[in-house]
């Protein structure tokens, strides 16, 4: 069982927010930090990541025992993150959609790579050539509410989803996906749900939330392995 935090976006622009984000995501479980890169990243926009602090990015990850993963929107933002030689690799549905050519570029390199398909609309799944490509089940509707969710699989064993990337309200939808098998949940990460700076902060788990979520669902994940 894994657990991402996305931080994405909400650092508001103000990266010495980050070293605090990315301790309290691994204090909360999560195996994995994730970030946007060069999605609202032109100077002057809120998630402009340079070079310099990119490699800062992977040395506090490093300092807190996290992995650090990201979201990889334009080529620019692939080559910048080449010679940090990252574990693996994440794929938003945005890209799937509109730019195939850098999905498949980043599959070339051969490492597990999650891609989710919230916006995908095609019968067959994209990039079915790529055993590396590990799909997230998820609706990109911000928040994601109950009455958007009924065709969430039954079933994660039984479908094409290693698990979810979740923008419900709440822990509930990313526990009942780990009831019904999934093996990965991606979950926004905020210190604070009120701030409007971004939309995503009222659809993200709070570090007390996402510590419940971790707890909970790793003990669902024994049970099941027991065959309850």
């Amino acid at each position: 069982m894994r657990f991402i935090a996305e931080i994405g976006l909400n650092h508001n622009g103000n990266f010495g927010l980050l070293p605090e984000l990315v301790k309290r995501a691994a204090s909360s479980g999560a195996d994995i930090a994730k970030f946007q890169l060069g999605w609202r990243a032109e100077k002057g926009e809120i998630n402009c990541i340079d070079q310099e602090q990119l490699v800062m990015i992977f040395r506090i990850c490093d300092l807190f025992g996290v992995e650090p993963m990201f979201s990889i929107f334009t080529e620019e933002a692939f080559r910048m993150i080449k010679p940090l030689n990252p574990a693996r690799y994440k794929v938003a549905s945005r890209t799937v959609i509109e730019n195939q050519d850098l999905v498949e570029t980043i599959l070339n390199e051969d490492k597990e790579t999650f891609i989710s398909l919230g916006m995908w609309d095609g019968e067959d799944l994209p990039f079915k050539n790529y055993v590396n490509a590990k799909y997230l089940w998820c609706r990109s509707e911000y928040p994601t509410l109950p009455w958007m969710l009924t065709d969430l699989p039954k079933d994660f064993e039984d479908s094409p989803y290693e698990g979810l990337s979740d923008h419900s309200v709440g822990i509930e939808t990313a526990l009942l996906a780990i009831a019904r098998g999934a093996t990965v949940v991606e979950r926004h990460f905020t210190l604070d749900k009120s701030d409007v700076t971004i939309r995503d902060h009222a659809l993200s788990s709070t570090p007390d939330e996402f510590a419940i979520l971790v707890d909970l669902g790793k003990g669902i994940e024994r049970n099941l392995a027991l065959g309850v």
